[in-house]
């Protein structure tokens, strides 16, 4: 099912239809990616994109069994050191 899901999407999503994706404002999307709190995302010629593997990931990272479990401190995003999968740092936040 994962795979077919991620064969029907492009590879890589702008912020309005990743929120859209993720039931969120673009603006709430924009400042998760502005605190570091929000999924991994990838500067293409300018543009911020996601991939929607990444997507769920980060979806899945905020899964909890109870309320009152403590929500996990925030995600480090680690850097990549392959070309390929680099991040950049957004200069608008």
């Amino acid at each position: 099912m994962q795979q077919k899901i991620e064969e029907n999407w492009p590879r890589f999503v702008r912020t309005v239809e990743a929120a859209h994706l993720l039931g969120l404002s673009p603006r709430t999307l924009e400042k998760h990616r502005c605190d570091g709190t929000g999924p991994i995302y990838r500067k293409l010629g300018g543009r911020v994109v996601y991939t929607v593997a990444d997507l769920q990931t980060w979806i899945d990272a905020a899964a909890r069994l109870s309320t009152s479990e403590a929500a996990p401190p925030r995600l480090v995003q680690m850097l990549d050191t392959d070309a390929d999968t680099a991040l950049a740092i957004d200069a608008s936040c």
